[in-house]
């Protein structure tokens, strides 16, 4: 090989190495499998509303819908800011590692405080995702704030701060109301909106609140994924089976009567909830090693989560296949 050919080898394997130190662009490494979120169009603008705040204010445990359902936001609960990433919302990105600095900006009692630490604390147990406090150098990071505009958050790492409003009570008195709230920061939309869910339930539109027709708009096919977990009735993101009724009827009809009991929970994760998380984040390994062995943790104070994550319904075979070739590897 002559020198201009060795120098030619010698530039390209320099040049190489260096562009291995650098990372790729935050946007390109990290926005696949994301949603997109244009079918949603100029309603997740939607200010703060005080209306909002005064009706879920008036709702209480007893009730038949969940508080976040009470929204005049997109879908009930999505908003985002005017000024959003590049004032777009086209294709939200998830948080580099699972990691999602927050603030605790809103005044909160100590039951609520021990709420939004409760729905945290599950997260950590059952996924990848990480909540720690905000740092000084955190240019992204979620606000959990307080106001009486009713329980809203937007979709995914929208960058700069982005808030996550739990207006209390009503949005901390079930731990799967924060909980739902996070996993629409986390980068997750409602299960019900999904584009196949004509095939699990029927929309009774005659039953729907006159302008909130929108909010049982389907997601596009083409810009959004299940992580290969069927369609979840008991999901911590399905409404409520009478969600934005007029008239106390029921809006969503599953076509399989059976699976109406449980479908809008906010007891906390399902297992399909689980799996989808871990897949977007990518560990399907801390999946495989909670749910693969949920026998033995089915105890205490966790019942109630717990038994959402042993929900058989909403499994995946090829996760339970892979599950119980890792527990034969490794149970002790």
């Amino acid at each position: 090989m002559n020198s201009f050919g060795f120098n030619i080898l010698f530039f390209v394997a320099i040049f190489t190495k260096v562009a291995k130190s650098y990372p790729l662009q935050y946007d390109e490494e990290f926005d696949d499998s994301m949603p997109d979120l244009s079918y949603l169009g100029h309603r997740v603008f939607k200010e703060p509303s005080v209306e909002t705040g005064k009706l879920v204010e008036t709702w209480n445990a007893t009730s038949d819908i969940n508080p976040e359902e009470l929204g005049e936001y997109a879908e009930g609960d999505i908003r985002f800011p005017k000024v959003a990433r590049n004032g777009m919302i086209a294709e939200t990105l998830r948080w580099k590692d699972g990691i999602i600095p927050y603030k605790i900006d809103g005044f909160f009692d100590i039951d609520s405080l021990n709420s939004i630490k409760r729905a945290m604390d599950i997260y950590h147990k059952y996924t990848c995702i990480k909540f720690r406090k905000k740092n000084d150098d955190d240019d992204d990071y979620v606000s959990i704030v307080n106001s009486n505009t009713g329980c809203w958050s937007s979709v995914g790492r929208i960058g700069g701060k982005q808030e996550v409003n739990l207006q209390s009570p009503a949005c901390t008195s079930r731990v799967g109301t924060p909980m739902h709230e996070l996993m629409h920061a986390a980068g997750f939309l409602h299960e019900q909106n999904r584009f196949e869910r004509d095939d699990f339930v029927d929309i009774a539109w005659s039953n729907i609140r006159k302008g909130h027709e929108s909010n049982f708009d389907k997601a596009d096919s083409s810009t959004t994924t299940g992580y290969g977990v069927p369609y979840d009735f008991r999901s911590v993101m399905h409404y409520s089976g009478t969600a934005f009724s007029t008239n106390g009827k029921p809006t969503i009809i599953p076509k399989d009567s059976s699976k109406t009991e449980k479908m809008g929970q906010r007891e906390g994760f399902s297992k399909g909830d689980i799996t989808k998380l871990n897949q977007m984040y990518k560990c399907p390994d801390k999946t495989a090693s909670i749910t693969g062995n949920s026998q033995s943790t089915n105890s205490g104070t966790e019942s109630h989560e717990i038994s959402q994550v042993e929900n058989k319904d909403s499994s995946n075979p090829l996760v339970n296949l892979a599950q119980g070739i890792i527990q034969a590897l490794f149970h002790k």
